[in-house]
């Protein structure tokens, strides 16, 4: 069997101490020349150097993980906003594991209580719609943790989330004095959910300061496509007059297009479409996808950062500025990137 490589072999090989390689891999305590640091890691590639990560735990009581709950992997922003964490973690050092609620609070809630148990160094957590049961159990750990999207009622965490009203507000505005709509209609997710509240009232506010009607142009249910088929059919059924369609989500708008094409309605010429999310897939649906879009990577970073700060984060919510990109559903030609500020 091959000798196990040890700290002595690469400091060794680096020219320098061992007590120097630790500093290079913990990032401290005491700072290390860029010269000698680059030593240290070529070496530490070379002879292929693998620290005792248990060790490491218990000596700096870090295991350099991070817990990141969802309710629903299937859904193209929860895929998205999981990308753009990992990728922030990463940057740090730190490793993600993820917990896929998969619509289910008794699932999120032990998926957290596992990952409390791992000895996480901090949870991620974007809540499952619903009755939230674990804020307490999150609370008397001690682990650090930091919400997503939907704020919590207590408050009793970091939050970060995006102007959810601005964001509608600026989808109807777009409808009404570029392509000249005048019948918005709005599907959005079941009430009491935080951010689609948010976005219903973004929508009714701005048709009210347009002086157009909101009357009979509401539905709501669930957050899936099948469900932004159901709520389209239901509005053609009771013959509804509308001329465009603010979907307070992606993925319900992935839906809203496929039921109006079903019912014989063209996207964009009889009815104009906008989404809210900006995940990546809807460039590629047939009309491409108008999307408020939520600055995915800024808001990883700020989470992060949150999570990890020293000293804790006060239990604030944080909300990010949105744009629109714009797409060919609502009536627009130009290229995914473009849009606007």
């Amino acid at each position: 069997m091959a000798r196990r490589v040890t700290r002595g072999d690469v400091a060794a090989l680096a020219a320098t101490s061992p007590a120097v390689v630790s500093y290079v891999i913990n990032g401290g305590p005491r700072p290390v020349a860029e010269g000698t640091r680059r030593r240290v890691l070529a070496a530490i590639d070379e002879l292929g150097y693998r620290p005792n990560s248990i060790a490491r735990s218990l000596r700096t009581r870090r295991t350099m993980t991070l817990g990141l709950i969802v309710p629903d992997t299937a859904n193209p922003f929860f895929g998205d906003a999981s990308r753009a964490i990992e990728d922030a973690a990463y940057r740090l050092g730190y490793m993600v594991v993820l917990g896929n609620a998969k619509g289910s609070s008794e699932r999120q809630s032990s998926y957290i209580r596992t990952l409390i148990d791992q000895q996480v160094d901090g949870l991620l957590i974007l809540p499952q719609y619903g009755t939230v049961s674990w804020e307490k159990e999150v609370a008397d750990s001690g682990v650090p943790c930091v919400v997503l999207d939907r704020p919590l009622p207590s408050g009793s965490f970091p939050t970060v989330g995006v102007n959810n009203i601005d964001g509608m507000a600026r989808a109807v505005r777009h409808l009404t004095e570029v392509h000249g709509r005048r019948r918005i209609a709005c599907v959005a997710g079941p009430e009491d959910s935080g951010p689609m509240d948010e976005r219903v009232a973004g929508w009714r506010g701005a048709l009210e300061s347009l002086g157009m009607s909101a009357e009979g142009l509401l539905r709501r249910g669930g957050f899936h496509r099948e469900d932004g088929i159901a709520m389209v059919a239901e509005m053609v059924a009771e013959g509804a007059d509308f001329d465009a369609v603010v979907v307070a989500s992606d993925e319900q708008a992935f839906g809203v297009l496929r039921a109006l094409y079903d019912h014989g309605l063209r996207v964009p010429d009889d009815v104009s479409v906008i989404g809210f999310d900006g995940v990546n897939v809807a460039h590629s649906v047939i009309p491409s996808l108008t999307t408020v879009q939520r600055p995915f990577d800024e808001i990883a970073r700020l989470a992060v950062e949150l999570l990890l700060s020293d000293p804790p984060a006060a239990p604030e919510m944080t909300r990010l500025p949105v744009t629109l990109t714009l797409g060919e559903s609502c009536g627009c030609t130009r290229r995914r990137g473009e849009g606007h500020g």
